[in-house]
């Protein structure tokens, strides 16, 4: 059986194994959703056996729950909903037929489930979580508040540069670059003598040798890995736009002719500009707190050791680790599968609620 073939089914299995839970619940147990509508002996009803096992009315529920409300209106039509039903028993047989051949125990296969698990569990701790929506205003603005100097961008400068392998062919283009005064000439002495790859990209002559944007150097958020320290004082040094700094710059064993291409100006963005991104922090901040708690109490019940000396001893040669098809990362396998529960990791849209880990910087 292909490895990817092996994933679809365990993932599916894990799926359906799950709601079996359900069979035993009542309705008033499980809240609003589909399933918590069905009585016990409506969930427990079959609709399906393939071999010893079956697919109940709350099996097949708890499948249409667990996919996009999008992906669920695929199903309205009585032949759509037979489809996922085929569909079901297609994966149980595979399961079944994977299980008896003993690939249930493939360490990738093992390693998915983990992950299919790891994710109903967590998807379980977040049950209840607050929205962005739900964050109260006080909150919002107390952190706004106590964050306020993240919110005020200073002054911040484009900059372009000829870059030279040494430093008398540097003076030689500086004196030039002095006298250009277009930006069509500044272009053409970028695209004939900087040395960096980027030169000769086709953009307008004003851009040519363009670096970027950077903050005042004392500004910890500016950092631009495309521009050294000493190129980014330099453009600050410069008075007017489109001006050439008046000494050759130093850097990392090359040398820079900096001219500066343009200047925004300071901004502070008020709390209505700030609001939503706060409240999408705050939201993954709780959402980050559940699943740490769920953590720190599973490691009060099972205790966990780390054998220090061998993990000192794993050598990890990437090169070879692709060659070879290295355990690909849990995230990529489940999720196209109806019925499915997404085995993403917990980063960047935990629960739901997008990626705010730029929050706190521009938006």
């Amino acid at each position: 059986m292909r490895p990817g073939l092996l994933l679809f089914v365990f993932g599916l299995l894990v799926v359906f194994a799950g709601c079996k839970s359900c069979d035993g619940s009542s309705a008033s147990d499980a809240g609003s959703s589909p399933t918590s509508l069905l009585t016990d002996k409506q969930a427990a009803q079959v609709l399906a056996r393939v071999g010893d096992k079956t697919i109940t009315l709350g099996d097949y529920t708890a499948a249409l729950e667990h996919m996009d409300q999008f992906d669920r209106l695929r199903y309205q039509s009585p032949e759509r909903r037979k489809e996922l039903l085929d569909e079901m028993i297609t994966v149980e047989l595979l399961a079944q037929e994977a299980t008896e051949k003993g690939y249930d125990k493939d360490p990738l296969a093992q390693q998915e489930l983990r992950a299919v698990l790891r994710d109903a569990m967590l998807a379980e701790a977040r049950k209840g979580a607050p929205t962005p929506a739900d964050v109260p205003e006080s909150e919002v603005r107390a952190w706004y508040e106590a964050h306020r100097a993240e919110y005020k961008d200073p002054e911040r400068r484009r900059v372009s540069a000829i870059v030279l392998g040494s430093e008398a062919t540097a003076k030689e283009a500086l004196a030039a670059a002095q006298k250009a005064a277009t930006a069509t000439e500044w272009g053409e002495l970028v695209r004939s003598k900087s040395i960096d790859p980027q030169a000769r990209a086709n953009v307008p002559h004003d851009l040519a040798g363009d670096m970027g944007i950077a903050s005042p150097p004392d500004d910890p958020r500016g950092d631009n890995p495309r521009i050294p320290q000493e190129v980014r004082a330099a453009a600050f040094a410069i008075d007017a736009l489109g001006g050439v700094h008046d000494k050759v710059v130093a850097a990392g064993g090359k040398f820079y002719v900096v001219r500066l291409t343009q200047k925004i100006a300071p901004h502070e963005r008020g709390y209505e500009e700030a609001e939503r991104t706060i409240r999408v922090k705050l939201a993954q901040d709780k959402l980050r707190e559940r699943e740490d708690k769920l953590i720190v109490e599973l490691k009060k019940d099972v205790k966990v050791e780390v054998d220090e000396a061998a993990l000192a001893t794993i050598r990890v040669d990437l090169a070879s680790a692709k060659d070879a098809g290295a355990v690909p990362d849990a995230s990529s396998t489940t999720g196209a599968t109806p019925g499915a529960p997404s085995s993403s990791t917990t980063g960047a849209t935990t629960g739901g609620i997008p990626d705010a880990s730029s929050t706190t910087g521009r938006d």
